[in-house]
């Protein structure tokens, strides 16, 4: 199988429910960890100008609002954020479906909490419909660590790549000099590494 790197130029990000209260149920990895990752995926899409699609579940309710940093980072795709209601898979949500679709793209870079609930199943229909897919597992993460590896292995074995925060990262810059590169490297990768 041959290998051609994701690029800003032809990916788009899926943001699925990095939302405060259901990122608290996650226990598979530390709640500052898995949050510090899904920032460091927003700030790269921006500084890239990959579109990205960002939606929320029942934010009134016990799942809560999406992370304040996310519209500090992406305050327009924050003020379009698909908030659907109770919609388990959010491929199954017309006005999601149609945001992805829109966007004209077909390699997905997708991250989302819970992994095992949030993630899988959009994730599944995505390859099912001739998306390639990579998530990056480590800005989402699920109530158990049995929960996250059976949902892990399950996708991987349905065709998605699985992938982690800084390798998405790096594959997406493609060159720390380049001027987005530099930016990448100056205003996510650095002060992650901090932090």
């Amino acid at each position: 199988m041959s290998f051609k790197r994701f690029t800003g130029g032809d990916a788009v990000m899926l943001l699925v429910d990095h939302q405060v209260g259901t990122m608290g149920w996650v226990q598979s990895i530390p709640f500052e960890e898995m949050k510090r990752n899904a920032l460091m995926l927003a700030k790269t899409a921006k500084i890239l100008g990959m579109p990205v699609v960002l939606t929320s579940s029942m934010e009134e309710y016990a799942q809560g609002p999406l992370l304040n940093e996310l519209q500090d980072i992406l305050p327009g795709e924050f003020a379009a954020r698909i908030k659907r209601l109770g919609v388990v898979n959010a491929m199954d949500d017309e006005a999601f479906a149609e945001a992805v679709k829109a966007t004209g793209r077909k390699r997905i870079v997708l991250a989302g909490v819970t992994n095992d609930v949030c993630t899988v199943y959009p994730a599944l229909t995505l390859i099912s419909q001739g998306y390639e897919v990579q998530v990056v597992a480590d800005a989402g993460g699920s109530p158990s660590k049995m929960g996250d590896d059976m949902a892990l292995r399950r996708m991987e074995k349905a065709g998605v790549t699985l992938t982690s925060t800084n390798q998405l990262i790096a594959e997406l810059a493609g060159n720390w000099s380049t001027p987005e590169g530099v930016r990448i490297v100056q205003e996510v990768v650095m002060p992650a590494l901090q932090s």
